[in-house]
């Protein structure tokens, strides 16, 4: 079973009365003089009458559960629960309360609470609590009795709750019966996306919609590029002639900078040389699903050469392969996928028509699918033969650290470097990313991280953890929670699946905006809590640190040296390279690309690896323009972020030269 804690709900106790009976259960809520009135769980409560019984606060906020299950004949359409099921999981959840807090059941299968808001920040962490914890009580209802009913859809072991949460804080401006129309629409919103995430809503938020266009990006790159040197260029003259000269503190930061980098690219090569293998397991193979999510026009000419390869699979505990997609318009390529289905038994088409995002497909996807463990791919992706019987191993057994693993990312090679000469440079690129750093990371921070295709998820921690289309990168996103919650993430670089890489710089920029953008996004949103979290050790937080604010500011860092060089030109009539510890710290940091390229090319997977010159002409693109030229992406992605443009672009790919998003 998974080892990512879940909230804990003790069973049933007829002596305790949080298992009472709904029409026999009262709780006595507290205000905050610790006087309270009684509220019974099982009574349907308006939220001004949930209001008029408690002291008014000034920060408190209404919340709206909303949980539903897919339909039998429809896994797309939802069952709302009924009124008694919701009393009954209501009755459940008081003991999660906090003096003051309310939970009362609603006529149309929803449950609302007031609960205290702890902070300012736009972060509701007890609302999420109370989320996972409304979950695990609707799962001991349904455990307990039929409901929700027969029309529900159910699998091997029960069925997959999908839950709304919506949520609007009580102001001066903005009442309860107010503040409860908003998180109803905000836990409609959320409910869409299928991911257990809180929304809001209400007349107290601001939205930003930045014009967007070429003289936008223009001045994001301008900024990014002339605007990142310039202005620390006339930054140091202008502090210079006031008298105060800080290149000196300038160059000893960029020397520990770089030297920082420098180190942990060679500690995780050293590290990339030995990787920790599968363990053996004798338990049996059990059953196992493919979850391949797709924008089907972006994946027409692509997806049935996929679905071929995964119907090839010979998995041992049987392979169930769920193609989860979503289209804007009718596309011919759907007759010829639903003729796959009925041709394969094994085979699951499913349309998601409410679905914008690859997180949705994936979430929906958790309705169909019953393999004890999932397989999360993209739709260009073609795991090799033995692919789930290598990941069945690390989730059978503990590994190195005696722990077994809730998420086994592997390596993903890209099949079609022979396209063109960029195509040969990202090919490379993977190899540095897959087989060195995300296998040499892992082991040197003691985490890994979720790739977004070719990882292998246990059902149960996927389905509590979700995929949060919110985020640019959802599959970083999910990591950090991973993270956060105890899992454990293994790499293993002998898990291979080929998928395609861009051939243009056009789509090539695209897709790395969206992946850099991404990173920002979970970086700003994790980081903190990490730091602050009792549960991860100091090496874990390091790792973190590093991951999350290290490659943020680096790139940054990075750009200065060409203002300091141009600075102490001018200020000297001329540059003095002669000093050893300048040489030695140039030497280092300069032989740290080329020696991460060696190391891919030592570690490759075979029919990379036999194209030696690609590596070669890959580590000379590395030092002349092509690290810099990624440094440019995340900057300008955090000027992007900082605006306000959170735009999902969508790049077209074919099978014969894709231009799509490659991961």
């Amino acid at each position: 079973m998974s080892v990512l804690p879940r909230p804990p709900v003790p069973p049933a106790d007829p002596t305790d009365p949080a298992d009472s009976p709904p029409a026999t259960r009262e709780t006595r809520e507290t205000g905050e003089n610790g006087a309270g009135d009684l509220v019974a769980a099982h009574e349907v409560l308006t939220t001004a009458q949930v209001a008029s019984r408690l002291p008014r606060r000034r920060r408190e906020i209404v919340a709206v559960l909303e949980p539903v299950w897919s339909r039998r004949d429809d896994p797309t359409r939802s069952v709302h629960a009924t009124h008694a099921t919701v009393a009954a999981a209501a009755a459940r959840l008081t003991r999660h309360l906090r003096p003051g807090e309310v939970v009362a059941p609603t006529v149309d299968g929803r449950l609302r609470l007031r609960l205290l808001r702890e902070d300012k920040a736009v972060r509701p962490v007890r609302l999420q609590e109370m989320g996972y914890h409304a979950i695990e009580a609707f799962e001991s209802v349904a455990a307990s009795s039929t409901v929700p009913g027969p029309e529900v859809r159910t699998g091997p072991e029960r069925p997959v709750i999908d839950l709304g949460v919506g949520w609007a804080p009580i102001t001066f401006r903005q009442g309860p019966a107010e503040a409860e129309q908003h998180a109803s629409l905000a836990a409609e919103e959320s409910l869409v996306q299928r991911d257990l995430q809180p929304r809001q809503r209400g007349r107290h938020l601001r939205t930003r919609q930045p014009r967007i266009g070429r003289w936008s990006a223009g001045q994001q790159v301008l900024a990014a590029t002339l605007g990142a040197a310039l202005v620390p260029f006339l930054t140091l003259v202008a502090l210079y002639a006031v008298g105060l000269d800080v290149s000196s503190v300038l160059y000893w930061t960029l020397v520990g900078a770089f030297g920082v980098t420098a180190a942990t690219i060679w500690a995780e090569c050293s590290q990339a040389l030995d990787p920790e293998l599968p363990p053996e397991t004798d338990r049996p193979a059990p059953p196992a699903s493919a979850v391949i999510a797709a924008y089907l026009p972006n994946e027409a000419e692509t997806i049935v050469e996929t679905l071929e390869v995964f119907l090839a699979q010979h998995y041992p505990g049987g392979l169930q392969v769920v193609l989860a997609y979503n289209t804007p318009y009718p596309l011919p390529v759907e007759a010829e996928l639903a003729h796959l289905a009925e041709a394969y038994p094994a085979l699951t088409v499913l349309k998601v028509p409410d679905s914008t995002s690859k997180a949705q497909n994936v979430n929906a996807a958790l309705h169909v699918a019953h393999g004890e463990f999932v397989g999360i791919f993209d739709a260009d992706h073609h795991p090799m033969p033995g692919a789930f019987e290598r990941a069945w191993r690390w989730l059978a057994e503990p590994g190195e650290d005696g722990r077994v693993a809730d998420v086994v990312q592997g390596h993903c090679v890209i099949r079609n470097g022979a396209d063109s000469a960029l195509a040969k440079l990202v090919a490379v690129e993977f190899e540095q990313i897959y087989a060195v750093s995300h296998p040499g990371r892992a082991r040197l921070h003691g985490f890994g991280i979720f790739g977004g295709s070719n990882g292998y998820w246990r059902s149960e921690a996927l389905e509590r953890i979700r995929l949060r289309g919110s985020f640019l990168t959802e599959d970083i996103e999910a990591s950090m929670r991973v993270l956060a919650a105890g899992g454990r993430i293994v790499n293993d670089p002998g898990l291979v699946s080929r998928e395609l890489a861009p051939l243009t710089p056009s789509a090539l920029w695209k897709q790395r905006m969206r992946w850099a953008q991404g990173w920002f996004q979970v970086s700003t949103r994790h980081l903190r809590p990490i730091l602050g979290s009792d549960d991860l050790s100091v090496r874990q937080k390091l790792g973190a640190t590093y991951l999350l604010g290290w490659r943020e500011v680096y790139p940054w860092l990075a750009v200065l040296a060409w203002p300091l060089f141009c600075f102490l030109a001018w200020r000297d009539g001329g540059l003095d390279l002669s000093s050893p510890i300048f040489l030695l710290a140039t030497l280092f940091v300069t032989v740290s690309g080329p020696l991460q390229t060696y190391a891919a090319w030592r570690l490759a997977c075979p029919e990379v690896r036999r194209h030696g010159w690609w590596f070669v002409g890959a580590a000379v693109a590395n030092v002349l323009c092509y690290t810099e030229a990624k440094n440019v992406v995340n900057r300008v992605a955090h000027l992007k972020q900082l605006r306000g443009e959170h735009q999902w672009v969508v790049t077209p790919r074919n099978a014969g030269s894709a231009t799509g998003e490659a991961a």
